[in-house]
């Protein structure tokens, strides 16, 4: 697919005195980050294993190898973690990780390129594709209405927008 690993967090700062951070996990379940391994920053420059200490305000709580006081953990603010894509599991038929949707070309049901998913949002009713072809930007429910084929193979997303007058 699209990398070999996956942003599956970030740290949203200290918690605490001892070192422990607020990590902001992006996985479905939440408290699956602490079993991907170890995880590094998206320079791959710090690898880190991941112990959940409790449920936090915006998040979880945990500790991070080589964090052992508040200064390092505020250090860490705003760092993405990764996770190696072999550590993850394998997803059912029909659904896909962001990563792999990103880039893909966008064409409709008469094969006119509507442009490329640049970004996928999700504001609580389901996610969005964002695809941007030249100075035109699509928001795309990604429903099975809308987007009724994804062929990760040829990397290309057949979609049937609505219409704008609607």
């Amino acid at each position: 697919m699209t990398s070999e690993r996956i942003c599956v967090g970030a740290i949203a700062g200290a918690f605490g005195v001892q070192g422990e951070v607020r990590l902001k996990s992006f996985c479905a379940e939440p408290a699956d980050i602490a079993g991907y391994g170890p995880l590094t920053t998206e320079d791959g420059r710090r690898s880190f294993t991941v112990r959940l200490t409790r449920p936090v305000t915006g998040g979880l709580g945990a500790r991070l190898s080589g964090v052992a006081t508040r200064e390092d953990a505020e250090a860490l603010k705003g760092v993405t973690l990764w996770a190696r894509r072999a550590a993850l599991p394998s997803l059912p038929d029909e659904e896909f990780y962001h990563a792999d949707l990103i880039g893909l070309e966008v064409v409709d049901t008469g094969g006119q390129v509507l442009g490329r998913v640049r970004a996928i949002y999700d504001h609580g009713a389901g996610d969005i594709l964002e695809v941007v072809g030249g100075s035109q930007i699509l928001l795309l429910p990604f429903t099975r209405a809308v987007v009724p084929t994804v062929d990760l193979t040829a990397r290309r997303i057949i979609a049937d927008p609505p219409d704008s007058d609607e």
